[in-house]
């Protein structure tokens, strides 16, 4: 394995998880997440309780379910205003293809700070380099956030912002994973150098195979590049080592969100160890 030694990390305080600034009021360069669909997805956002839920619209006709009853009980619990609307206003105000009969509009999320992130003695972040697609978005969250990762890092620009449909594909994950707002994910690949985490990106291209990266048990930050041209070239190079996923069938590459699965499982595996 090949690339250079993060410098030592400084000594500090008490490290979060969450890595949150401790504003309650979003950013001028707010993440988006107002508009929730998706049981699972609600769900999370009244149990996570972080940020304050306006309105819960549900379907009159809605399917009961155990979550559904869990979601009303939430609702009630926290003092959320519920109405209960027609399927098709249901589905005037819906973004995504199946709401699932219920939608909540919420503060924005608050964005985390990154140095805090950085600090944490068992960092594990991931980076997204340019993924625009809100499908793989939002299983990129589910999959870092299940794997125990303690951060997400997403560019201001050239990415998708936490829409509903990243909310729905998310699952509620986004609730529990900080989630950085970079002006660059270069930029804070230096950062997280100086930070002392190991930066690994993934490509086909790589040089060191990911399953048994020995630094996997370090504090570290995992980039995926954008759907189709991969890494961007300053990305590339800011990653102290570029891992490939061996490939054994005749398909060139996975899509973005399998390989994170595959990658953030496999540094969850070695921590486990």
């Amino acid at each position: 394995m090949s690339g250079r030694r993060p410098p030592p990390r400084p000594s500090r305080g008490r490290e979060t998880r969450a890595g949150e600034s401790r504003s309650r009021e979003p950013r001028a360069e707010g993440i988006g997440g107002e508009q929730i669909e998706g049981r699972n997805a609600v769900r999370e956002l009244l149990r996570a309780d972080r940020r304050r839920v306006r309105e819960l619209l549900v379907s009159k006709t809605a399917e009961p379910s155990d979550v559904l009853t869990e979601i009303l009980d939430l609702a009630r619990l926290r003092g959320v205003a519920v109405q209960r609307v027609p399927s098709f206003q249901l589905a005037e105000k819906a973004k995504t293809d199946s709401p699932q009969g219920v939608i909540a509009f919420a503060a924005p999320l608050v964005p985390a700070d990154l140095d805090a992130l950085l600090a944490a003695d068992n960092a594990f972040l991931v980076a997204l380099d340019g993924i625009t697609d809100p499908q793989n978005f939002g299983a990129i969250v589910r999959i870092a956030e299940t794997s125990g990762a303690t951060g997400l890092l997403l560019p201001r620009h050239r990415s998708a912002r936490v829409t509903a449909t990243v909310a729905k594909a998310a699952a509620g994950a986004i609730e529990h994973l900080p989630i950085a707002s970079v002006s660059g994910i270069p930029a804070a690949l230096e950062r997280a150098r100086k930070a002392g985490c190991w930066t690994v990106g993934l490509d086909g291209d790589g040089t060191t195979e990911l399953f048994g990266l020995e630094i996997a048990d370090r504090p570290i930050v995992l980039v995926f590049g954008a759907e189709g041209r991969g890494l961007s070239r300053l990305t590339r190079a800011r990653c102290d080592v570029v891992a490939r996923i061996p490939m054994a069938g005749r398909v060139a590459s996975l899509n973005v969100s399998a390989a994170a699965a595959l990658a953030c499982y496999e540094v969850a595996r070695r921590r486990a160890r």
